[in-house]
Formats: C-alpha cells, structure tokens, sequence
C-alpha cells in the first residue's frame, strides 16, 4: 500500500484518500465556474476549497504561503490587469475610479477584472485539493487499477515521475562541482555555467534511461496483457462519501448563487 494511502482518515485526511475521487470531486465546479460572471460564486468556491485545504491537507511553509500570499497576489494582479484590457465600450461609465488624460478607468471594468481573477483563483484552488495532496505515482497507479489505463502507460508514467528528484539531486552535485573548481562572475560566466549545468545533466539522464529501459526488459515488462500491484490505491467507502459530499457542497452553492449572477 502507498504512503499516501495509508494515511489515516481523521488526521490530514486528504491524503489518505484516493487520487480520482480528489480529481472527480470538484471537477464539475471547476467546469461550471468557466461560464459565470459574477463575484459572489467564485468567491464562495474560493472559500470552500480552501476550508477543505486548511482541514484535510498537510500544509508546508511553502504551500501555506503560496496559499496565504500567492493566490490573494495574484487575484489582485489579474483584476488590474483584466481591468485595464476590458473593452469600455459596453461598459456602464457611470462610477469613474481613475482618470489619466483621455484614458479612464471604470468601476465596471474593475468589476469585471476582480470577477475575473476570483473565478481563475476558485479554479486553482479547486484543483490544488488534489495536487497538494496527491502524488504522481498515487496518481498513475490509480489511472491503471481504477480506470484500466494501460500498465504500460501508468508505469511510464510512474518512471518520469521518479525521473524529477534524481535530477535535481544531479543538478546539485553539478553545481557543487562548479563551485569547487570556481566560477567566474558576469551575465557571459552566467550564461556558460548554464550550459555547462545542460551537458552532464542530459549525459546523466540518457544513461539513466538506459538503465531502466534495461531494468524493465529484464523484468519482461509489456510481455504481457496484466501485471500484478506491489502497491494498492484502493477504492474506499470514505472516497465515495468526500466525493458526495463536495459534489453536493458544490451544487448548494451554485444554487444559493449562480441565479443571481445570471
């Protein structure tokens, strides 16, 4: 059984839960909120995924932050930034925010940019409910026990996965090799150290390929139609009923809201 889900369900329970029913979850609401237009359901999303995150997920400084500061960061970004690329021309010109020369800024169009950015925001959020909780492997062995995605393709799948810590543990041993031998200053030193970080890395990468390419011949990977599972992510009764639960939270709040964005 994988880590994750071997997760108890009372502390973190995100994590013990099984990476479709995180994915299946909230993908109707993120669906939904492409096509509204108003502030108060994207913000009530907004809330509820992060009412989720806080609860059930095992939060690090870095997610905390990116949760905290990040996402409220770039809210505000992207209303000032759809506030200035909204078009005036169908805009209500009644309530003025900023004047410079012959260029205005209405408070329609700051309307627009916050509805905007609030809508993109609860999308994100929804979606971090699984990404902040699940691993790719979780992830590509759900797909091929679940859903029957082919072994082959999960296991590949599963192998790129592991392909991301090994190389950023060879890109630190290529920059402590650098810095032993010395490096010059300056955007030209700069530019070279890339490069030079680019050669042994993709040296490193092919010939770790080559080995699992090997490895997996060896074990007649593919050879046949059904591999057995050294790790179960299995289907469980708290899986259905977090799904229920969300998707029944979701349409709550499509129905107390959506009407009258409309």
């Amino acid at each position: 059984m994988s880590a994750s889900a071997a997760q108890p369900a009372s502390t973190h329970f995100l994590h013990g839960l099984n990476p479709l029913a995180k994915l299946l979850a909230p993908l109707p609401a993120m669906l939904l909120l492409i096509f509204v237009r108003d502030l108060a359901t994207p913000l009530a999303f907004l809330v509820l995924a992060y009412a989720v995150l806080l609860v059930g997920a095992r939060l690090t400084v870095r997610t905390a932050v990116m949760l905290l500061l990040v996402v409220p960061a770039l809210i505000v970004i992207m209303t000032v930034g759809f506030s200035l690329w909204t078009d005036t021309a169908g805009i209500a010109h009644d309530v003025v925010v900023l004047r410079i020369g012959g260029w205005t800024l209405y408070g329609a169009a700051v309307l627009i940019g916050l509805a905007t950015g609030l809508r993109l925001a609860a999308i994100v959020a929804l979606a971090l409910i699984a990404g902040l909780t699940t691993t790719g492997q979780d992830l590509a062995r759900s797909l091929v026990q679940q859903l029957r995605v082919p072994y082959r393709v999960g296991y590949t799948a599963i192998a790129a996965f592991r392909f991301v810590p090994r190389f950023r543990r060879e890109l630190e041993v290529i920059r402590q090799a650098h810095r032993v031998r010395g490096q010059a200053r300056g955007p030209l030193a700069a530019l070279g150290r890339g490069f030079g970080y680019m050669v042994p890395l993709l040296a490193g990468a092919i010939r770790h390929a080559e080995r699992v390419a090997l490895a997996m011949d060896a074990r007649a990977f593919g050879a046949y139609p059904d591999r057995t599972e050294r790790h179960e992510v299995p289907v469980r009764a708290r899986d259905t009923v977090f799904v229920v639960l969300l998707l029944a939270a979701s349409a709550a709040l499509f129905a107390v809201f959506w009407p009258w964005g409309l």
